[in-house]
Formats: C-alpha cells, sequence, structure tokens
C-alpha cells in the first residue's frame, strides 16, 4: 500500500489503535496492582462478584451468593479486581471496534468477526449456568473462526494483525476465568500476564503502522536483527517476572531485614541451596490454592535467582543496543529513551528487594517492562530502509 492511500484508510484505525494502546498499558499496570495486593481471588467467581455486576458493600450481601461460601468478602480488595475486569472488558470492545475496521473491505470479513464474537458471548452465561464443555465449545468456535480468517488474509490494511489481536483478547478472557477458578495457578498468571504483553506489543506496531511515520536508515535491516532480539530476551524476562509473582518469590532471597543481606547475595551467600526442578516445574494439577505461595525456600530462591541472572544478560544486551543506536543519526532520543529505561528498571527490581517489596515500586517495575517494550516495538515497526 502506497503512502498516499495510507492516511485515508486509516483516518479513524489508528486514533483507535493508540486509545487501545493506552488502555492496554493501563489495564497491565491495574492487573499487576491488582495481583500484587494480593486481590486476585478476592471475586470468587467470573464474570461476576458475588453473583453482582459491580461488588458487594457488605457480607450480608456478598452471603446472598454462593461464592461466599469459597472466600469471604473483602470488600477493600474486591473492587480491585472487579474494576481490572471492566478495564479488560472495555479494552476488549476497543479491540473488537479495530477488528471491525480492519476487515470491512474483506468478503464476509465483517459477518466473521461479528459471529466469532458471538459464539464467545454466548459461552459466557453457559459458563456462569456450569456448563463448561458447552461454554468451551463455543469459546473454541469463535477462537477457530478469527484464527482461520487471519490465516487467510493478508495483513497489507492490518487486517490479520487486527484479528489476531481480537483472538488474543479472548485467549486473554479465558486465561483471566482460568485465574480465579484454578486459584491464582502460577503457568495461568503468567500466561496472562504475557497475554497482555503480547497484546500490547500487537497494538503498538499497529499504531505505528497505521500512523505511517518511518525511520529510514542504511543500518535498518541488521538493527531489526538487534531489535528482534532485545524484543525475544525481554520477554523472556517478564515470563520469569510473572513466574517470580505468581510464586511469591519475590523476596525470597530476604527483604527489608538489615540482617539479612539479600542483594546483591542472597540469605548472606553468593550462591544459597536452589531447586530448580521444583521451581520451575509448570504444571501440579488442578485443586491446589496458590495463594501466597506453595514452593519451599530453596525453589523459590532459585525462581528468583534466575530472574537476577537474566536480567543481567537482557540489561548489557539492551545497553550495547542503546550505544549501536546512539552512534546512528538522529537516534540519540531512543538510544538515550533505552539506556535510562533500562537502568532505571534494574533500579527498581534491586529496591522491590531492599524496602521489601513496596506496592508502588513493584507496579513502577511492571511498568518499566511495558516502556522497555514500547519502545522495542517502536523502533521494529518504524525502522525501513531507504528503497
Amino acid at each position: 500500500m502506497n503512502a498516499t492511500a495510507r492516511p485515508a484508510l486509516y483516518r479513524n484505525f489508528h486514533r483507535l489503535a493508540w486509545f487501545a494502546l493506552i488502555m492496554t498499558a493501563s489495564t497491565i499496570m491495574f492487573g499487576s496492582f491488582v495481583r500484587l495486593s494480593d486481590a486476585g481471588l478476592s471475586c470468587p467467581d467470573w464474570p461476576t462478584c458475588y453473583g453482582r455486576v459491580t461488588w458487594p458493600q457488605t457480607q450480608m450481601e456478598a452471603a446472598q451468593h454462593v461464592a461466599s461460601e469459597i472466600r469471604p468478602l473483602e470488600s477493600h480488595k474486591a473492587w480491585r479486581e472487579q474494576v481490572h475486569r471492566f478495564l479488560a472488558g472495555l479494552l476488549g470492545v476497543e479491540v473488537l471496534t479495530l477488528a471491525l475496521l480492519a476487515a470491512r473491505r474483506r468478503k464476509h470479513g465483517i459477518a466473521q468477526i461479528v459471529t466469532a464474537s458471538a459464539l464467545v458471548a454466548l459461552a459466557i452465561p453457559l459458563y456462569m449456568r456450569g456448563e463448561h464443555v458447552a461454554s468451551s465449545v463455543l469459546a473454541i468456535g469463535g477462537e477457530a473462526i478469527l484464527l482461520l480468517a487471519a490465516l487467510r488474509w493478508s495483513n497489507i490494511d492490518l487486517a490479520r494483525s487486527a484479528v489476531l489481536t481480537l483472538a488474543v483478547v479472548v485467549f486473554q478472557a479465558l486465561l483471566g476465568m482460568w485465574t480465579v477458578t484454578w486459584l491464582l495457578k502460577p503457568i495461568v498468571v503468567m500466561g496472562h500476564l504475557l497475554g497482555g504483553m503480547l497484546m500490547f506489543g500487537m497494538l503498538v506496531w499497529m499504531a505505528w503502522k497505521a500512523t505511517n511515520l518511518p525511520i529510514t536508515l542504511a543500518e535498518a535491516p541488521r538493527l531489526r536483527w538487534w531489535l528482534r532480539g532485545g524484543v525475544a530476551l525481554l520477554v523472556l524476562q517478564i515470563a520469569l517476572g510473572g513466574w517470580v509473582s505468581s510464586n511469591y518469590a519475590a523476596l525470597a532471597c530476604g527483604g527489608g531485614s538489615a540482617s539479612l543481606d539479600n542483594f546483591p547475595r542472597c540469605v548472606s551467600q553468593w550462591w544459597p541451596q536452589q531447586n530448580y526442578t521444583e521451581g520451575f516445574t509448570l504444571w501440579r494439577g488442578i485443586g491446589v490454592d496458590y495463594e501466597g505461595g506453595v514452593l519451599d525456600g530453596a525453589s523459590r530462591i532459585a525462581i528468583q535467582m534466575a530472574h537476577r541472572m537474566m536480567a543481567i544478560v537482557v540489561s548489557l544486551y539492551l545497553l550495547v543496543l542503546s550505544v549501536r543506536l546512539f552512534r546512528l543519526p538522529g537516534m540519540r532520543v531512543w538510544a538515550t529513551t533505552l539506556g535510562v529505561l533500562v537502568l532505571l528498571q534494574v533500579t527498581l527490581g534491586v529496591l522491590n528487594v531492599k524496602l521489601a517489596l513496596p506496592l508502588l515500586v513493584a507496579v513502577l517495575h511492571s511498568g518499566g517492562a511495558v516502556a522497555l517494550l514500547f519502545v522495542l516495538v517502536t523502533l521494529l515497526a518504524r525502522l525501513r530502509a531507504p528503497e
């Protein structure tokens, strides 16, 4: 598609993409706040909260629903979980709108997206009535329609990217449901975080492509490989961070105690006892309540140490990339931004341990990962070699 045709086609699309991008970042940050404040199970049912669209204010109101038998109401936490669901629902509507806009010129494009969305919408009340098999069949059917459409369509008008993003939203909803019903199962919580980051990255890419502001550099092909490597390493580190959080291993080396040398050493040792086999067992069955964590000290230390070691690798790689960018004409602002974000992220990680995981610092640490992903994907989307 040539540059003159693009602005007319994306007159509304790029604005919606940027708005959805901001909403996604906000939802990820608020989700981090929910998880770190131990509010992830504060609404035992899904998608309602003790049978309510909002959340109950008193124990008497909560007692009217069967969910009160699973967990007593903590109203100061319940609102956080339900507001997070509202944000996710609004984001889903925005991404659906993007998919409809992108596919409006495809044969049966609107019909396919509406059909898939209707199947997913019908699956929700079936799930609430306990008809889980029928609900799963409908949800899987909706996902299949979206994925098949994306495979058939080209991406010249971003139709493929928009429909794939909608498919990610649907799967994110399923992960959100499993997070509650499977009692904060670590693999699901980590997957939910990665799904959010994937959706954010796809929206960053679409927003820049629709805005059409390329950066032309002769070194673009080589830089793109560097950026792909950076994204891969960053995503791996985000996954490890999610594994640390979901297994309650952030303070495995000690935190907030003057009697413990918890950084850069761990429990006053450079290489304490660690159990990587138990620490990185991904599946432990269904029915275990993972709130507060179930692993012993050596397993949690293994998770924490893996996160620290990977942080060194990722930081060095991105700092080298920042130096390479700094040497190129017109890239000093991006290079400086990347370098500062890396140093800030490392600082926040250290403060999390030294200050015993203060909520604000921990949420900002999640935001730092979002900001780094934004910079890397932005450069991937905008860099272009001279024609």
